[in-house]
């Protein structure tokens, strides 16, 4: 029985039970290890053909690999649903217990350890789909600083303030308990929580007057080619090494869906890729043309999906809680 579907049946009476039990696991000689849509089920199973998948729609990266991947896993027969969360948290625990059942662009090594440590035990980890993700701080290239450490003899022009995302965000919290005791900016500058919305708009209006301001970002997004922002240098190594972007998904999930597993452990993306599919998402279409932006890329990277269909096979990648 699926995760989804246990949940889903407490508190039902013992016949609604023994009907839901039936129906999710297939019955008979379904099968545990099957995909129902690898079975040619035309959605009897509806539950275990339906994939939920969690973002939160201001962070282009989940965004983009959300409906890449939506697109593929329909093409193979399932039904994918994407739900929107404006924070970490409860997209954490949502995963954790089976409410989302994939996390398609997670930051599990050093900006979401935080999260991993309460809900990993509950994860399973798919796969590293990109390697060289990092945070930073910035600027535009028009200000003259190069540092982080230079930024308290600036507060004056910077009006004392970082200007950075949610309040929920990995990268706020390490801003505020690493970056700031470690530079000593916290009786210079406020960190200023909001979101990532209101970040890129101050940062643009900023840019338009050519006024100095310093945000908080991070590496792939697609502001760092339309903004002209240079990182600044982080000599004392506060926010971190370069980290990957991960799919995760609730414990059991490759055993729900071994086909779609086996996928997803093929999911990567380049620099190149990663670029132009966030550009395509972001830029060229805009919210609310996300299905159309992705089928726009695809056509234009037509080989991409057999790098995830290529060589499929029902054997489930191993889980790993944390990185």
């Amino acid at each position: 029985m699926s995760h989804r579907t246990r949940r889903q049946a407490l508190g039902m009476g013992a016949a609604l039970l023994a009907l839901s039990l039936t129906a999710a696991c297939g019955g008979g000689d379904g099968g545990s290890g099957t995909d129902a849509a690898a079975t040619g089920g035309s959605g009897a199973a509806g539950g275990d053909r339906e994939i939920t998948m969690g973002i939160i729609p201001s962070w282009t990266d989940g965004l983009s690999t959300a409906y890449l991947l939506k697109n593929v896993l329909e093409s193979e027969g399932y039904t994918v649903k994407i739900t929107e969360l404006s924070e970490a948290a409860p997209l954490y625990a949502g995963l954790a217990n089976g409410d989302i059942d994939i996390y398609p662009s997670a930051w599990p090594e050093v900006t979401h350890k935080a999260y991993m440590d309460q809900y990993g035990k509950d994860l399973e980890d798919l796969d590293t789909y990109y390697t060289n993700a990092k945070l930073t701080m910035a600027v535009p290239d028009y200000v003259n600083i190069q540092s982080i450490d230079e930024l308290p003899a600036h507060a004056s022009e910077l009006g004392g303030k970082v200007v950075g995302i949610e309040p929920g965000a990995g990268l706020t919290k390490i801003t505020k308990e690493k970056v700031f005791p470690a530079y000593n900016l916290g009786s210079s500058f406020q960190l200023v929580e909001s979101s990532t919305t209101a970040m890129l708009a101050e940062l643009k209006s900023a840019i338009d007057k050519k006024q100095p301001i310093v945000v908080t970002l991070w590496r792939p997004y697609w502001a760092n080619n339309s903004f002209p922002v240079r990182d600044l240098k982080d000599p004392k190594g506060a926010l971190g090494s370069a980290e990957g972007l991960h799919v995760l998904a609730h414990k059991g999930f490759s055993q729900e869906f071994p086909q779609v597993a086996s996928m997803l452990a093929k999911f990567k993306l380049d620099d190149k890729q990663y670029g132009t599919l966030e550009d395509t998402v972001v830029n060229t279409f805009g919210k609310g043309k996300e299905a159309e932006a992705v089928q726009d890329w695809l056509a234009k990277n037509p080989d991409y999906v057999n790098t995830l269909k290529g060589g499929a096979t029902n054997s489930s990648p191993s889980s790993s809680p944390s990185s």
